[in-house]
């Protein structure tokens, strides 16, 4: 026998105990035994005094060489501090926190390492020690079976962005596979609500050390493209009126197959049910595919629910935003019949208040099968904003601007914004005020109140000092159509101090004080499909204001534009703009100059501020009491430009005309005194190309324009850089 146990000895065949040995190894037993009573439960037997060494108290915990996450960001990621009690596995497991989430922002080659030190109170203080290294990137992101829809507007869909000149800024080019599964379901869901319902997309991400970046490879299975044929309603609710639900319909026969719209419809048609006084209807779509012709006949079948209530609504995480707040979103209470459509619509609602980063609502059973209980989680995120910016304007120069804004003031849900502003023309000293519940309506209230100071220029041969203030109302009448009542005040003091003669002014003398009160009204009509970016729809305006006081007139503006896709997601948009104004005099003694319209680059592109319409012989802007002006623009995004850089282009045409003489005659000039040459062409015509620009602060263009037709008097420019606005 070649092994055994220990007091064993082999002897032939025979095996005996050596008495000797026998009694060694009892000793030994009982020795080990008494160590571990002594050592206590817990506590392993070998190494024990090297452990209980180690366990010292921690005086304090250090960063060094972090740049990505802050000293307070890192200590909500280790544990050796909130335990009071060094150990070496405490920091091993704190090492390797730091790393992951170091790794999980694209830090590939991030080494983090730990020194301890002894203090004077025989503490250790902790000192973790991080090479951040070069953060990883995303080198490319290629898609292949993509036969339907460019790479660049899957790109568009995604979240994840390529490594471009703004990755710094945006953090948004790093590799993280949970972000990455989030992107292949947005790519699946682009390709449902483009008529692709049975779209396939999965990724791989390959990681190249030599450029310390990713290639992320997509692969996307198509499927076949099916648009919707015949629409119809059904239901078995006695007295449902299921002509009006046909509004709500928005998967129109011969339109392609798109799952948002589909989702839309059932959610609005309930909507619409709950109006009529049915709170328990239910809305389904029977889809009915014909793969042959690719179409999907679509059926909504209107059926009574299950008879369940809200029990109870329960809401987390608002650590800053009172309850109402999101109550009132929901448009429904404990006690009312659930109904599941105005439960999604509800999360839409407290999405859409943009002061959480995440919302989510679950239900859950209640208390009896007739309840239902329902969870709102939410994220805060920082909704107060405060800084100084900087631009250039062609017609104002410098612009630079400091302002503090809160989109949720005492997490009330208000709007709270104060600004001081100041370029070459002048200064401005901004507050706004905004409850978006005035009385627990859905009525908004507001109070502006401004003082602006004009200074004299070569374009305004006077300047102003002017305070006022207004209160506003805002009324949504329907989805698409909303309305804003306004009253307010203002004290304007004009201001010409020029010695410069030839700049004095003949409309206006210094210190002439000007006061008008108004009160008006605007009316919005929102159809487009995006505010930000829109390729469909009509987004229309109409305001009308009458100024009293030193006046007596009604301002009149109507500004509308359509937009439409010239080809369908090649991003390429065609817009048709049409605005006008006039102003009524109704005083019988003109319009006052200080009142008159002065159209410029918001009418016309390639015309100075101030450069078009009637001018006094010695150069001094009169304004026009009527305008018009249409304009057609085509945008298209630029080829081999990468989409995250945010750059696009646009190609236009602009005509306008301008007409109506203000009152002249208050400094000593006389209608003799009126330049000819600033009105013998009432209609003036541009065209012209731009460069867009979505940047951090706000999208900017800039136009570069050809004057076609003018004016003699009419001064022009070649280019222009403002920010790009909806109408």
């Amino acid at each position: 026998m070649h092994g055994g146990f220990p007091g064993m000895v082999a002897e032939g065949n025979n095996n005996m105990i050596h008495p000797t040995k026998l009694m060694r190894g009892a000793f030994l037993a009982l020795a080990i035994l008494g160590t571990a009573s002594l050592a206590g439960p817990g506590i392993p037997l070998l190494g024990a005094a090297t452990v209980q060494a180690q366990e010292q108290l921690v005086g304090s915990v250090l960063f060094e060489g972090n740049r990505r996450f802050t000293d307070t960001q890192l200590m909500g990621m280790v544990n050796v501090s909130s335990s009071g009690i060094f150990s070496q596995q405490r920091l091993a497991s704190d090492i390797e926190s730091i790393r992951q989430a170091y790794d999980h922002d694209g830090y590939l080659a991030v080494s983090v390492t730990s020194r301890v030190e002894n203090t004077a109170d025989g503490r250790v203080r902790v000192v973790f020690v991080v090479d951040e290294g070069n953060r990883a990137g995303i080198a490319a992101i290629n898609f292949t079976g993509n036969n339907a829809f460019q790479g660049g507007n899957l790109k568009g869909a995604m979240l994840t962005k390529e490594t471009g000149i703004l990755s710094w800024l945006f953090k948004d080019d790093g590799y993280d596979e949970q972000k990455l599964a989030i992107d292949r379901e947005r790519v699946r869901l682009y390709y449902a609500n483009r008529g692709y319902p049975d779209a396939q997309v999965t990724s791989v991400g390959e990681y190249d050390p030599a450029r310390n970046a990713y290639f992320i490879n997509f692969t996307i299975n198509e499927g076949q493209k099916y648009t919707f044929s015949d629409v119809g309603i059904e239901t078995s609710i006695p007295g449902l009126n299921t002509d009006a639900l046909k509004g709500s319909v928005k998967t129109g026969q011969g339109s392609r197959y798109s799952a948002s719209d589909l989702q839309s419809s059932i959610e609005d048609m309930s909507y619409e049910a709950t109006a009529q006084g049915y709170s328990f209807a239910d809305v389904r779509a029977r889809m009915d595919r014909d793969a042959a012709n690719g179409t999907f006949k679509v059926t909504y079948l209107v059926d009574e629910g299950a008879r369940i209530y809200v029990e109870r609504v329960n809401i987390t995480g608002n650590t800053k935003t009172r309850d109402f707040v999101i109550r009132r979103e929901l448009e429904f209470a404990e006690g009312d019949p659930f109904n599941r459509a105005l439960v999604v619509r509800a999360r839409r609602n407290i999405d859409d208040l943009g002061f959480f980063s995440a919302v989510n609502v679950t239900t859950v059973a209640g208390s009896s099968p007739d309840k239902v209980v329902i969870n709102v989680a939410v994220t805060e995120k920082s909704t107060g904003e405060y800084g100084a910016t900087a631009g250039y304007s062609t017609s104002d120069g410098i612009l630079g601007e400091l302002s503090l804004t809160e989109r949720n003031f005492l997490g009330r849900g208000q709007y709270l914004r104060a600004a001081v502003g100041a370029s070459g023309s002048g200064r401005t000293f901004d507050f706004s005020f905004t409850e978006p519940r005035f009385m627990g309506l859905k009525v908004s209230a507001g109070l502006d109140a401004y003082h602006t100071i004009s200074d004299e220029t070569n374009t305004s041969f006077y300047g102003s000092q002017a305070t006022g203030g207004q209160f506003r109302l805002g009324i949504p009448l329907t989805s698409d159509l909303s309305s804003t009542v306004f009253a307010g005040v203002e004290h304007k003091v004009i201001v010409d101090t020029d010695g410069n003669p030839t700049y004095q002014s003949s409309l206006v003398s210094d210190g002439q004080a000007f006061n008008k009160a108004f009160i008006g009204y605007t009316l919005t009509w929102n159809g487009v499909d995006d505010v930000k970016k829109p390729t469909t729809g009509l987004y229309a305006t109409f305001s009308q204001q009458y100024i009293g006081w030193d006046q007596n007139l009604i301002k009149s503006e109507g500004t509308a534009r359509y937009f439409v896709p010239v080809i369908e997601d090649s991003g390429i948009v065609a817009s048709l703009k049409g605005q006008a104004g006039v102003i009524n005099d109704l005083s019988g003694n003109g319009v006052h100059a200080v009142e008159a319209f002065n159209p410029g680059t918001r009418l016309i592109r390639g015309f100075e501020s101030r450069g078009l319409g009637p001018r006094l012989n010695s150069g001094e802007y009169l304004g026009a009491t009527m305008y018009a002006g249409v304009s057609a623009e085509l945008n298209f995004p630029i080829p081999a430009v990468p989409e995250s850089y945010g750059l696009s282009g646009a190609i236009w045409a602009d005509a306008a005309w301008v007409d109506g003489l203000p009152r002249i005659g208050t400094g000593g000039a006389a209608l003799s005194a009126v330049d000819a040459g600033s009105q013998d062409v009432p209609w003036r015509t541009s065209i012209g190309a731009s460069l867009i620009w979505d940047s951090p602060f706000g999208p900017l263009r800039g136009d570069f324009a050809h004057v076609l037709n003018k004016s003699t008097s009419d001064r022009t420019q070649v280019f222009q850089l403002t920010l790009q606005t909806l109408l």
